[in-house]
């Protein structure tokens, strides 16, 4: 995986093959990261709507996107959406 350092010169390149590349690499990070903390938020029980208002979405938007994804054994419920 390329470093920050790398993805940033990258994205700024003038070349746009090599910046669409650091684009799309690193708009696969910020989903694993927001799949991380959504996952850390819902174990320390936060609601979808709490969640919602951080990321700036809808509770229902954030719900449809990482619900299935934690699985109903790790949700508290679907109460709040």
């Amino acid at each position: 995986m390329a470093t920050r350092d790398d993805l940033i010169s990258d994205g700024t390149s003038r070349d746009p093959a090599v910046g669409l590349r650091a684009v799309a690499a690193l708009r696969r990070l910020v989903e694993q990261l927001e799949d991380l903390q959504v996952e850390n938020a819902r174990r320390l029980g936060w609601s979808w709507a709490e969640i919602a208002a951080v990321v700036g979405v809808s509770k229902q938007a954030v719900h449809k996107k990482h619900a299935g994804r934690l699985g109903r054994s790790k949700d508290r419920g679907d109460s709040d959406v």
